[in-house]
């Protein structure tokens, strides 16, 4: 029995486990007297909402941080969105290394399959450069966000929110604990907090994998690999043509339109209210929160490479010729896994989706549509209805950020086994088209 339980607990399972333990404790720790504040009443469904939308590097809040939490709590919730962002596995093995331990073969090949890494070699290094990355990242963006906190708030205060400005926006999440659930709209024309912003969240969603191998290259373009050209130019194409979009449909700056376009690749903050946007300007946005981020990074979304594969497989199909791009060819299982992927990913959405406009018939569809493509994305944009939630839809929205983090394939597989297929049928035909 117990050999039959630890070969079915596979990494998957593990890890899944693993981000579901950190959203429980993080619940019970949000609970605790010094983390909420006087005269606040918090209710359970809303600490497990805001655990789970932190651990998720989601940012979609049912009450507000700033208001509802102690330095204590906020605290709290800046260690939950680091936790998060970088993964418990690589926590886990990070925390085994500074206490001056070996990573055991199991702790490595749980990175690598949390990492989305080709093999088990260098995981040791790797796991340390991420630590590193971070550390150089989050600082250098809370010095410069101070420069623009402090004009505005005592200094103490001013240090702190910097700090956990800086970690939310790396590791994606659209959390602030400026108070008065106005996130970043107060500053929208602070030049240097939108471009640091926005430095940030681009970072820590081409992953850590692409940031690692343009530093080792010395950011020369013919040196990079396969996977970091299709990260770079898939990022680079969406915010281009997402700030060229929501320009044309919002009356917003070239700024706040670059701003958006930034963060609903899962960041989550905003500089405009969302309820005020147009239908075609909140369809663009939910695109982008769809295509989200790139493997291996704080983000989530169906990620930019699976994107960039359906596209040219649909090329291919269309063309009749084989699928490849910066002078490679793309491995064949590549389009159908973007294409699982992306039918998993449509199927979590309209289900959520319908549910929702079962539990919340008196909210207008775009305004669900755009909330559940939001948790799925773990990107934090709302149009301001995630506050007035009943605890149904709660509850199916921190399922729907779960499975967000974790990718709805992965989550997919959790209970499946490999025992070999023993059978070998004739192939049948099926017209298609």
């Amino acid at each position: 029995m117990t050999t039959t339980k630890k070969r079915h607990l596979t990494p998957a399972r593990i890890i899944a486990l693993g981000f579901a333990g950190v959203i429980l404790l993080g619940s019970l720790l949000l609970m605790l007297p010094c983390s909420v504040k006087k005269d606040v009443d918090l209710a359970y469904i809303d600490a497990l909402y805001t655990s789970t939308s932190a651990v998720c590097v989601t940012g979609l809040i049912a009450v507000d941080a700033g208001d509802t939490f102690t330095p204590v709590g906020q605290f709290i919730l800046g260690a939950l969105i680091q936790i998060g962002g970088l993964g418990v596995t690589a926590v886990g093995a990070g925390i085994i290394l500074l206490m001056g331990r070996r990573v055991n073969l199991r702790g490595r090949n749980l990175v690598r399959e949390a990492m989305n890494l080709d093999s088990g070699r260098g995981v040791v290094q790797f796991v340390r450069s991420i630590f590193a990355t971070t550390l150089l990242f989050e600082g250098l963006g809370a010095l410069l966000s101070l420069i623009s906190f402090a004009r505005t708030r005592p200094m103490p205060e001013a240090i702190g929110i910097s700090i956990f400005h800086s970690v939310a926006a790396f590791n994606n999440s659209g959390f602030d604990i400026l108070g008065g659930g106005k996130n970043l709209i107060p500053y929208q024309q602070d030049v240097l907090l939108n471009l640091v912003t926005c430095a940030l969240i681009i970072f820590g969603g081409i992953g850590f994998l692409v940031i690692r191998e343009m530093w080792s290259v010395r950011f020369r373009w013919k040196k990079f690999s396969m996977h970091t050209k299709v990260v770079l130019t898939t990022t680079a194409f969406l915010l281009i043509v997402g700030t060229l979009l929501l320009k044309a449909t919002e009356d917003i700056t070239w700024l706040g339109a670059f701003f958006h376009s930034v963060s609903a690749r899962t960041a989550g903050f905003s500089t405009y209210p969302l309820g005020q946007f147009s239908t075609a300007g909140l369809l663009v946005l939910i695109v982008l929160m769809f295509v989200g981020a790139s493997p291996g990074s704080t983000g989530g979304g169906i990620k930019t490479t699976t994107f960039f594969t359906l596209m040219q497989g649909i090329k291919s199909a269309a063309t009749n010729r084989s699928e490849k791009a910066f002078h490679y060819a793309i491995p064949r299982d590549s389009f159908r896994k973007a294409a699982v992927i992306t039918l998993l990913a449509l199927g979590v959405v309209v289900t959520g989706t319908y549910l929702m406009t079962v539990f919340e018939p008196q909210l207008e569809l775009r305004d669900i549509l755009f909330e559940v493509v939001s948790a799925f994305g773990t990107v934090g944009l709302s149009t301001g209805i995630t506050g007035g939630l009943t605890v149904p839809s709660k509850l199916l929205s921190i399922f729907i950020m779960y499975i967000g983090r974790l990718g709805p394939l992965t989550v997919a597989s959790l209970w499946y086994f490999t025992h070999g297929e023993r059978t070998q049928y004739a192939e049948g035909n099926i017209a298609i088209g």
